[in-house]
């Protein structure tokens, strides 16, 4: 399937900005899952510093902001060919050792509700185990916008019984590490069935199984990705592999808005 992503995020500030820096995950990377047949980020109101790949293997550019600016635009766009393989990325690769995918963060320490919902988890073959920790954390936990924000960890939404695809990722890397897989955060993009326009990007997650290597497991929806996702960038969790990140300086006030279009 041959996707088009357009991706658009502003930023209104009511007065100049002293300074601001921001890092882009935005570009997706060919892989066994898709090839990237055109990709690129445009700018108004910044400058591009420089690009790079971090140690994630994310395609990261940082841009600056400085004077007399009170708009920041970044367009994000391109055209990917996708294939469905039932969510096997494959072997790991990359500078990041895989027992790193192992450690918990911030967000995905596992407290008492996790460990007792992994215990409820079936034993057996890795990918039946999997999607049964998957079914787990969907009964566990309700899709609902607005419940949860970027800093709330796996422990809270399960305590807390709703969230969105960000804490289904969270959950579900906490307990397949606990399982003991190795797993990681994806975000990209996803084509939604009922719509072309959306507010956010798409996370799930991947466990690395023997014999396999990543596998993609979205929890939100109750899948492995196939035909309809776009991968963009992975980590240890969402800090790890946020679209847009970054600092400023100064008291202006920031309004934010956001346009996703995902079509084939």
């Amino acid at each position: 399937m041959r996707l088009k992503v357009t991706h658009k995020t502003e930023y209104k500030y009511d007065a100049p900005l002293h300074y601001a820096l921001q890092r882009l995950r935005l570009t997706p990377k060919s892989c066994a899952l898709q090839k990237v047949l055109k990709w690129q980020t445009a700018l108004d109101g910044a400058d591009h510093e420089v690009s790079f790949e971090d140690h994630f293997g994310n395609v990261t550019e940082l841009i600056s902001c400085h004077g007399e600016s009170h708009v920041i635009r970044i367009i994000a766009s391109g055209e990917v060919e996708t294939e469905d393989k039932a969510g096997v990325v494959g072997p790991h690769t990359g500078f990041v050792p895989l027992w790193l995918y192992a450690c918990e963060t911030a967000l995905t320490t596992p407290g008492k509700g996790i460990r007792q919902l992994v215990r409820q988890v079936a034993d057996g073959e890795p990918i039946p185990q999997l999607h049964d920790l998957m079914a787990q954390i969907r009964d566990a936990v309700s899709y609902q916008i607005g419940t949860t924000h970027a800093a709330t960890t796996a422990e809270e939404a399960l305590a807390h019984g709703e969230g969105v695809c960000q804490d289904h990722s969270h959950l579900f890397i906490t307990g397949a590490r606990l399982l003991g897989f190795p797993a990681r955060y994806v975000s990209g993009y996803l084509m939604m069935d009922d719509r072309v326009e959306q507010a956010a990007s798409h996370a799930w997650a991947e466990a690395h199984v023997d014999g396999l290597g990543w596998v993609g497991f979205d929890v939100s929806n109750g899948l492995s990705p196939d035909e309809r996702y776009v991968r963009v960038a992975t980590g240890l969790d969402y800090a790890d592999a946020a679209p847009i990140s970054g600092i400023r300086m100064g008291s202006s006030e920031e309004t934010l808005a956001v346009s996703i279009r995902v079509e084939q």
